[in-house]
């Protein structure tokens, strides 16, 4: 599989960040718990054709998203309900609702496959932003491998405290797999929980672009090149823009 080069960056990129990436890129290409790896690939070609939507454009500029009636700008592959959840995910994550995920299962979604979408939608963004930021050009994607889905839904998994289906550290169990660093793990960690295989991939994913779970709360420490005060400024500045509540 052909992968990203960094050589082209003007500044070092650590080993770790991207052995992350090609790894990522490796998953995607895979089947998924709920969806083979070639839709896998279709999702990442939709993400990235979602930035430059019209129909996105005007949601994000009207006063609420329900306001704005039309067709999103799609690349024809996927079906109306993963476009619609792909493009409000990628333009207009702070206004959605409960009300609008259901929307989403009920044009024929099914649960695990959305929150799946969401997981792939998170790792396609973090390494397109990246690249981006380093003046790289986006990596082609990756060919598509061959078979079939696990279809693992969690036994201990649970509409409780969000829109969806979630594990608590207690439910889990061997099967699940690993999940969290901790049993006091947050609920940020828990968001893909449905979905234990995508939890992993973007965690494994993310942990090299921010910190590792065991490193959150030693505050007076850091493993970066630049201060811990300088990281939290920095994800704090970007959270708000992109207007991450948590």
């Amino acid at each position: 599989m052909s992968t990203l080069s960094f050589e082209a960056s003007d500044v070092p990129v650590r080993a770790d960040l991207v052995e992350a990436h090609q790894r990522a890129w490796a998953a995607i290409a895979a089947p998924g718990t709920w969806l083979t790896g070639e839709r896998r690939v279709a999702l990442a070609a939709e993400i990235r054709n979602a930035i430059g939507c019209a129909h996105c454009a005007r949601i994000k500029a009207a006063l609420s998203p329900n306001a704005i009636e039309g067709a999103h700008d799609s690349l024809g592959v996927l079906g109306a309900a993963e476009i619609e959840l792909i493009h409000r995910v990628v333009c207009d994550p702070g206004r959605l609702s409960e009300r609008w995920s259901q929307s989403v299962l009920a044009r024929g979604l099914d649960e695990g496959e959305y929150v799946e979408i969401v997981g792939v939608i998170a790792m396609v963004m973090i390494m397109d932003t990246c690249t981006r930021a380093l003046a790289l050009p986006e990596r082609a994607l990756p060919a598509p491998r061959e078979g079939a889905p696990s279809r693992y839904r969690p036994a201990g998994a649970k509409k409780q405290a969000a829109w969806l289906p979630l594990v608590e550290p207690e439910d889990a169990v061997d099967a699940d797999g690993p999940m969290y660093p901790s049993p006091k793990a947050g609920y940020i960690y828990r968001g893909l929980s449905l979905v234990p295989q995508s939890l992993r991939e973007y965690w494994t994913l993310a942990n090299c672009h921010y910190l590792p779970g065991q490193y959150i709360y030693q505050f007076d420490k850091s493993i970066r090149a630049i201060s811990r005060p300088q990281v939290e400024i920095l994800a704090a500045r970007v959270s708000a823009l992109h207007q991450c509540v948590y």
